[in-house]
């Protein structure tokens, strides 16, 4: 008997053998309608049609981004820049994480104009408002900032995380670096010459590597509010004069206050990502 060195080729004949042995027509049928029902799924998420069984595809990781799911993406996001739930169950994680870069990307430079702060430094300055995973943000804007697309950006961190799973390093020289500069980073926090990294871990990935585009998605959302959070705090939208003096405000007037913030900073996203929209091409 030849066994196939593909575990998935392997597992789709030991399925054959089976219905072999058990030689029934009405079982065999069956199971091939199933599979025939699975791969049309497969091939619709592959379109970016991610209707009935297709819909498996938004808890899966792809190294890329369907052109159709990202514009589905961002037209969700123009509706709410702040990530509305239909970005996880109805679109690829990885497409919806590419349009939630160039969103993150255009909720930046909102804040950035308004508080003077470095566009990739934005989200970290919001973490000092509110704690924030702060740091793919941050790597994502600096991309973007360097020249890179948003596809690039995401595409790029979310390939590397799988690859991580697989047990694989592609880049051992940008690991290499990394350690370098970790090494003289702990050595300035401790003041030792020699510190001892034995019991320092490193991350390999500053994604999850179990769900790496689900996870970059939503620290990209996380992102976003940052940035608003940071433009909040800057006093660019204190336009709510009917409310009366900020200190007297009830919790309804507080509440008030922050849906017209976050409506008002939507907006000018909004524009922005509108002005920015070849980037994300």
């Amino acid at each position: 008997m030849t066994v196939s060195y593909s575990a998935l080729v392997e597992s789709a004949h030991r399925i054959g053998r089976a219905l072999h042995a058990l030689d029934n027509e009405a079982l065999a049928k069956a199971v091939l309608a199933e599979a025939a029902l699975e791969l049309a799924a497969v091939e619709n998420a592959e379109l970016g049609d991610l209707t009935h069984r297709a819909q498996q595809a938004v808890l899966l990781s792809r190294e890329d981004a369907s052109p159709v799911q990202v514009a589905a993406a961002d037209r969700l996001l123009e509706q709410d820049p702040f990530g509305p739930d239909a970005l996880f169950s109805a679109v690829d994680p990885t497409a919806a994480a590419v349009a939630a870069a160039h969103w993150l990307a255009a909720a930046a430079e909102v804040a950035a104009e308004a508080t003077g702060e470095p566009l990739p430094q934005v989200v970290l300055e919001a973490d000092n408002i509110e704690a924030l995973p702060h740091g793919t943000p941050t790597l994502v804007l600096g991309l973007i900032e360097d020249g890179a697309t948003p596809h690039e950006a995401v595409t790029t961190l979310v390939r590397h995380a799988m690859h991580i799973t697989d047990g694989l390093l592609l880049d051992p020289v940008a690991l290499r670096d990394q350690l370098e500069d970790f090494e003289e980073t702990v050595a300035e926090q401790t003041g030792e010459d020699d510190p001892d990294l034995d019991d320092v871990a490193v991350r390999l990935t500053p994604l999850d590597p179990r769900r790496p585009a689900r996870d970059l998605l939503e620290d990209l959302l996380a992102g976003i509010h940052g940035c608003w959070l940071l433009h909040s705090e800057s006093g660019e939208d204190d336009e709510d004069e009917d409310l009366g003096e900020a200190e007297d405000w009830d919790d309804e007037q507080a509440a008030e206050h922050q849906r017209r913030s976050r409506e008002r900073f939507a907006q000018l996203v909004r524009e922005t990502a509108a002005a920015n929209r070849d980037r994300l091409i």
